[in-house]
């Protein structure tokens, strides 16, 4: 029994980019709106992110110059990189939900205007894959133009980790964030409640009618006329869940999800009968392990080569980063030659040349970096492999090998470089997931290929390489409008969810950049739309 209860029309379980966006839609169509966010701020993994959204077609696409027929292109593409027929009905629901999504949000000035950025299709050996991609985003804004909301916004992930330093401008996630909320509120129709954790979802007659939730140690109950949308991201922190459903790694302090992402949502949902998909998958990035002992997103490297235990060369360093965390994860997976945990291994040129940390080159390494090991130090191959635990003559072998590519412009083992997405890294270091990383280093040629750069000046670095991810993967199943869909295949009334709160429209693979916060948003949206139609 609840000691407060209160009435809306939509109630909305997270403030990621899809919870807000979509409360927004559904405040602007009238309905009482309510989001509840179990911690002190908004945001979640989204704030994180650069708020890349896949998005086909859209009017951002269009006004960069890409023809209108790409959305069937596109359609052709998805088809190809996710393989899975069962899968065919949500990718369509998808493609059609994201451009008239953002026609909606552009005629709000809060969300006036997504850009488009050329970030080439990851999966470029199939027929429909793009070098400038679909992806679209919103633009910075200033903390001024947002006034007292901007102390909301949750702080990106070097920032709230590491302290690092932010400018009067939010970028990415935070600005998509910052605009979503400020959109919201000022519908009339919006209600956020900080600090107010989901327990439970409320039945009625086989219709989910409201949630139960705890807000400074009461508990209250809020009813949800038309549904209520699940978007409080995955279980990627919570260590139980990840071992029960075989989610490698095991341990949760390696992903880079927010931490207070542990699955409420999906466990209330799995209590009133919820099927669910994909569930020892995520969204894999390969990590820097940082002086706090835990990894960091690293999304490609330009100088030096990653190994494994064996001192190894196992992968394209530059190889899109979901795709270069399942070739960790199946490594990991095998008796022989792990690829957890790898190294990157790299010469002090590439250290003047891009930085290290998440800084500029024009910024000292902090001490912290060789106090802690994180990073470490030596005049040979030789020592640098005694520090990390692999065979000299493995680690001395692999490097010599790679640098034999230099001159001839062509990695005949992995072929780094060849991509339009590796060749992105030639002008960048890092990539606008992490605006702190992405800053301007052109890479001046040793070869035909400038992704190849010898590593032969001493002396030489390591840093350890894990296995880490941006959310996890699987989650509540769903059908084309998110209803939350029992093992029978039948709806769950009332109930929607989205982002990492489903299980992903693109199944086990990571199509373009973008697709997770697109899904978020392209699914709440169909929700809420479903929820508009449904009577009272």
């Amino acid at each position: 029994m609840s000691d407060n209860e209160e009435s809306y029309d939509v109630v909305v379980v997270g403030s990621g980019g899809g919870g807000l966006v979509s409360a927004y839609i559904a405040a602007s169509r009238g309905l009482r709106t309510l989001v509840i966010e179990k911690t002190d701020q908004v945001g979640g993994t989204t704030s994180y992110s650069g708020a890349g959204l896949w998005f086909p077609g859209s009017a951002p696409t269009k006004r960069a110059g890409i023809d209108d027929s790409d959305v069937e292109v596109a359609r052709g593409y998805l088809r190809k990189a996710v393989d899975d027929p069962g899968r065919e009905s949500m990718q369509d629901a998808y493609l059609s939900a994201g451009a008239r999504l953002i026609d909606e949000l552009e005629r709000n000035p809060w969300f006036q205007s997504f850009e488009h950025q050329p970030v080439p299709d990851y999966l470029d050996h199939l027929e429909g894959a793009t070098p400038h991609g679909r992806t679209v985003f919103p633009p910075p804004i200033a903390v001024s133009d947002v006034g007292d909301r901007a102390a909301l916004v949750r702080k990106s992930i070097y920032t709230e980790r590491y302290d690092h330093s932010e400018d009067e401008m939010l970028l990415g996630g935070r600005a998509l964030i910052a605009r979503a909320l400020s959109a919201f509120l000022e519908t009339g129709n919006g209600v956020l409640e900080l600090d107010t954790a989901l327990t439970d979802l409320v039945v009625e007659n086989g219709r989910i009618v409201g949630v139960d939730a705890v807000c400074d140690g009461a508990t209250v109950r809020y009813g949800a006329a038309r549904g209520v949308l699940l978007a409080a991201g995955g279980f990627e922190h919570n260590a139980e869940l990840r071992a029960k459903y075989g989610t490698i790694p095991a341990n949760a302090d390696w992903s880079d999800g927010v931490d207070s992402n542990v699955g409420d949502a999906l466990v209330a949902g799995l209590a009133v009968g919820a099927a669910t998909d994909l569930m020892d998958e995520a969204w894999y990035v390969p990590g820097t392990v940082q002086p706090d002992g835990k990894p960091v997103f690293q999304t490609g490297i330009r100088g030096g080569i990653w190994v494994n235990g064996s001192g190894e060369r196992f992968v394209n360093e530059l190889r899109p980063y979901d795709q270069a965390g399942h070739t960790i994860r199946d490594g990991e997976r095998t008796e022989e030659g792990s690829h957890a945990p790898a190294y990157w291994v790299f010469d002090h040129k590439a250290f003047v040349r891009d930085g290290f940390g998440g800084k500029s080159p024009e910024v000292p390494v902090a001490a912290e970096w060789f106090e802690s090991g994180a990073l470490k130090k030596a005049d040979t191959l030789e020592e640098l492999a005694e520090q990390i635990g692999v065979p000299a003559a493995a680690l001395i072998d692999s490097v010599s090998t790679f640098n034999g590519y230099v001159d001839g412009g062509v990695d005949e083992q992995f072929h780094r470089g060849e991509s339009a997405w590796d060749q992105m890294f030639q002008f960048i270091v890092g990539y606008p997931a992490l605006p702190e990383q992405n800053f301007v280093v052109p890479l001046p040629p040793e070869g035909p290929n400038p992704l190849l750069t010898g590593t032969d000046t001493p002396p030489y670095y390591a840093a350890t390489i894990l296995l880490s991810d941006i959310g996890t993967k699987g989650g509540l199943k769903t059908d084309p409008n998110a209803r939350v869909l029992q093992a029978d295949g039948q709806p769950i009334g009332g109930l929607y969810a989205t982002g990492n709160t489903m299980a992903a429209m693109s199944g086990k693979v990571y199509p373009g950049a973008g697709t997770p916060i697109g899904s978020s948003l392209a699914f709440g949206y169909l929700a809420v739309l479903d929820m508009a139609d449904a009577t009272s």
